[in-house]
């Protein structure tokens, strides 16, 4: 199948789901995980009119985004892997989402960042649902606390959460934590599912899916 073909066959599986979960058409927004792929696999997919891509590093993302956003306005890029202080300026400079703001530390980098750049990205916090030690992220408990800190102390406009649920679990009762603390910090979206369960993603609310895979193929 030709990745114009999986890039659809994904698309009519969100549309498809939101149907089901009697969601308005066209309200989950389809994020292509494009990294490890090169800008010349990347570029059908643009020609397919995807303008949504997310990324997991930032000097990867470095190496082939500044040209293809030249080539192609309107693309939005997302950073969806963990950030590291040292990467903030490059991160505000080149992104548009950050999906991973996971600690004070960050926070407080990004907020200056973005003032010195003169730049306002849209910002996710990422939850750990799964309480892993290995996996970035809020704990669920402290999550509105640290939603209210980014906004009230650091004046960050936080639009919303972002989870991986753990791969050996059901990832509905993750989803269903993550819709719940977004009600409660008061946030509007939620960045979940990925090629393996963006369907139930979106049944739980998701307002965007992370699909790589599905569309580029295996890695």
């Amino acid at each position: 199948m030709e990745l114009q073909e999986r890039l659809n066959e994904v698309r009519s599986h969100i549309a498809a789901a939101e149907r089901q979960a009697g969601r308005k058409a066209g309200s989950v927004q389809l994020v292509a995980v494009s990294k490890t792929f090169e800008v010349d696999h990347i570029r059908p997919a643009i020609a397919a009119g995807q303008r949504v891509f997310g990324e997991n590093r930032v000097q990867e993302s470095q190496g082939k985004w500044p040209e293809l956003k030249t080539e192609t306005p309107g693309i939005e890029l997302h950073l969806i892997g963990p950030l590291q202080s040292n990467k903030a300026a490059d991160a505000v400079a080149l992104f548009d989402v950050i999906e991973t703001v996971d600690r004070e530390k960050i926070a407080r980098t990004l907020a200056e960042e973005m003032k010195r750049q003169g730049k306002a990205i849209k910002l996710f916090v990422q939850v750990n649902t799964g309480l892993e030690p290995q996996k970035a992220g809020i704990a669920p408990d402290d999550t509105v606390a640290f939603v209210d800190l980014c906004r009230k102390e650091l004046g960050l406009a936080i639009e919303g959460l972002m989870c991986i649920p753990p791969a050996e679990e059901n990832p509905g009762p993750h989803f269903a934590l993550l819709a719940k603390l977004a009600k409660q910090a008061g946030v509007e979206r939620l960045s979940m599912g990925m090629s393996s369960d963006y369907e139930i993603a979106v049944a739980f609310g998701a307002t965007s899916v992370r699909v790589g895979s599905a569309i580029f193929g295996a890695r």
